[in-house]
């Protein structure tokens, strides 16, 4: 009877202490990953959400908890539809109850999203997508971006043209449009003598980029020199049949912008060619990166990619500012903890910068590689480009 007595005792005092934990730890803290899963963007969508659970993992020494609270990632995919993801949006907010959402591929789909957060007065952090004007005149306060903006690509590809004359073909929606008017104010910030002579939009659905390329010859052929085609484009990339049209027989040289290892893998033939991009692999030299570049081949069998690394610094972002607010999801105390703040990510350390709440981050001039050792092995770096030389200029209404 004792005994008895005494087990119900112990296990009485367990459970209270149980209990007591539970409660002190609170409830599971949900996140809402939205992304283009499926559609043009889908490799991209892949890659964020990969790269996301891989930064929590990491940031969470495998816990995937924050003072005592499990983290519940709740995941959902838009199509790339300005719609659908600002549908989804709401009803992660309101029905699933997520305290934060990260998302989404898309700059359409993503600016969709901007006014629901504002009306849940719900964080949402945007990666990948690139418009200026979501940290610009259609941001609010509740938004903070991990992704690079449009501007912070147009000043590092900027920094790399001294003078002549550039055309642009680009993606007929906001991401296209947005980078080329980036672009030439980029000329300007940096005090580049180049000029935009031509610029030719097209649908992302292109496949048959004879006459806009043609377009662009025309006007380009007897422009200053040196003479520069610059592509931008995401998804399945057309520099290899633009190559095909040998600008070269009118003095034009090809400058891509950075894309995927896959796109990056059938550029092979053009050995020497130089861009920007904001991530590749072998370019970072930090332990945070090493041990996401091991793990991802180990898991993989490939090195991780740009949205790879988006997603990684996503989540470092959304972990730096929970842990700091001390496991706290209340909105208000997390604006405050993140503007200003510093976190660590694949590519080093970033800052949301307080006005804008933009990730203000490093860029990466390269070179495709001519000796190449591996499937992988492709491009070498020109220079990294600090935060430091990227003024951003601040356009929302803060």
């Amino acid at each position: 009877m004792k005994r008895f007595t005494l087990a119900a005792g112990a296990l009485a005092v367990y459970a209270a202490t149980g209990l007591a934990s539970a409660y002190a730890a609170g409830p599971d803290i949900k996140i809402a990953l939205i992304a283009g899963k499926t559609g043009i963007l889908e490799t991209y969508a892949k890659e964020t959400e990969t790269g996301f659970m891989m930064g929590l993992e990491y940031l969470t020494g495998g816990k995937m908890e924050i003072n005592g609270r499990k983290i519940k990632v709740i995941v959902k995919d838009d199509q790339s539809k300005p719609d659908l993801a600002r549908t989804l949006l709401a009803e992660a907010y309101g029905d699933d109850k997520a305290d934060i959402a990260v998302g989404t591929s898309n700059s359409g789909a993503a600016l969709a999203m901007l006014p629901v957060a504002a009306e849940y007065k719900k964080i949402l952090v945007v990666e990948p997508a690139v418009a200026d004007s979501i940290t610009g005149d259609k941001w609010n306060r509740y938004i903070f971006r991990t992704a690079r903006s449009s501007m912070q690509e147009s000043i590092s590809a900027a920094t790399t043209f001294k003078n002549g004359s550039i055309g642009f073909l680009a993606q007929d929606y906001a991401f296209g449009k947005d980078t080329v008017k980036a672009f030439k104010e980029a000329l300007g910030v940096v005090g580049s003598k180049a000029k935009v002579v031509a610029e030719e939009y097209a649908s992302p659905a292109t496949t048959d980029f004879t006459a806009p390329a043609q377009r662009l010859f025309d006007k380009l052929k007897d422009a200053p020199q040196p003479r520069v085609l610059s592509i931008v484009w995401a998804g399945p990339h057309p520099m290899n049949k633009i190559a095909e049209m040998h600008p070269e027989r009118y003095g034009i040289s090809i400058a891509p912008n950075g894309n995927i290892l896959p796109v990056l893998k059938t550029w092979k033939n053009y050995a020497g060619t130089e861009g920007t991009i904001f991530y590749y692999y072998d370019f970072p030299k930090n332990k945070m990166n090493d041990w996401f570049v091991a793990e991802h081949r180990k898991r993989f069998k490939s090195p991780p990619d740009m949205f790879s690394a988006g997603g990684f610094a996503a989540a470092s972002a959304v972990v730096t500012a929970l842990t700091k607010s001390g496991g706290d999801t209340n909105t208000e105390k997390l604006i405050k903890t993140m503007e200003g703040m510093d976190f660590e990510t694949p590519k080093g350390k970033m800052n949301f910068r307080a006005q804008d709440h933009q990730a203000m981050q490093s860029m990466y001039h390269f070179r495709i590689k001519k000796a190449q050792k591996d499937e992988w092995d492709l491009l070498e770096l020109v220079r990294e480009i600090p935060a430091s030389e990227l003024p951003v200029p601040v356009k929302n209404k803060k």
